[in-house]
């Protein structure tokens, strides 16, 4: 039986710019939205410069926040905050309509070079007969040796760096953990998709991955080396980071930009 617990969260991002711009389009991909994991009890969405906007929602469901900021400004600020109840099940459940194998394609920021092949290879020997036999079982070990075999470092990796790149560094951050247990599910011919949000005691956004077995997603956190349970709160799921940013947008003018994100998580 899951363990449900009731969350507040604030998710605060401010984009400062040394000179002002116009014709601002952005698209926000930071709130929060229910599915079976999760319900959001309460929530509360502030943009400024305040503007005109609007929601909805992309291909893979996730939550969108978009509109146009017309007038010069030189601070764009958003603040996103709620209470969300995590753990009221184990899994998501495959959408309608969702087809696997856009997850086993490796694309994008999960396209695979010849040491990350070669590292699934090695695990292929090392892990022969230590699993289940189920595809689930068999993610959790790679997991598990993608956990023992890189390290966690910031500031030596980017949001271009790729499975391949990451992994010839042998170190960085929570997205490249994310992108390649991906890589290494889905040479192994296991459905997995990336998924962003928060985390209690994380003082800023999390990434994890989704596999598919028998109908449902089971979320692995390889940073932590842990399954993933009540204490995560999902943003955003996609084919990697690229489908999961948490903020894009168009400026006219602006010069350098300086961005800063926080978050906070708090059980209630």
């Amino acid at each position: 039986m899951a363990v449900m617990k009731r969350l507040d969260f604030i998710y605060c991002m401010t984009i400062t710019y040394s000179e002002p711009v116009s014709n601002c389009h952005y698209t926000l991909k930071c709130v929060p939205a229910d599915m079976d994991r999760q319900r959001i009890e309460s929530l509360k969405i502030e943009v400024m410069p305040e503007n005109y906007r609007s929601r909805g929602q992309d291909s893979f469901g996730n939550q969108m926040v978009y509109g146009t900021i017309e007038k010069a400004h030189d601070v764009f600020s958003c603040r996103v905050c709620g209470t969300a109840v995590t753990g009221c099940a184990d899994s998501n459940r495959q959408r309608k309509g969702e087809l696997p194998g856009m997850y086993l394609n490796l694309r994008g920021l999960t396209a695979a070079g010849k040491e990350l092949e070669s590292y699934c290879g090695e695990l292929a020997k090392k892990l022969a007969g230590r699993t289940d036999g189920t595809p689930y079982g068999q993610a959790v070990k790679l997991m598990q040796c993608l956990y023992e075999d890189f390290r966690y470092e910031k500031n030596c990796t980017n949001v271009t760096t790729t499975s391949e790149d990451a992994w010839r560094l042998k170190r960085g951050v929570c997205q490249d953990y994310a992108h390649i247990l991906i890589s290494l599910c889905r040479m192994n011919r296991i459905p997995a998709r990336y998924a962003a949000g928060f985390m209690l005691g994380e003082g800023e956004s999390h990434a994890w991955v989704e596999v598919l077995w028998e109908g449902k997603w089971y979320g692995l956190d390889p940073t932590n080396n842990q399954l993933v349970n009540e204490d995560y709160i999902y943003v955003g799921i996609g084919r990697d980071a690229a489908d999961c940013a948490l903020n894009r947008g168009i400026v006219v003018g602006g010069g350098q930009q300086c961005q800063q994100v926080a978050v906070a998580v708090k059980e209630i």
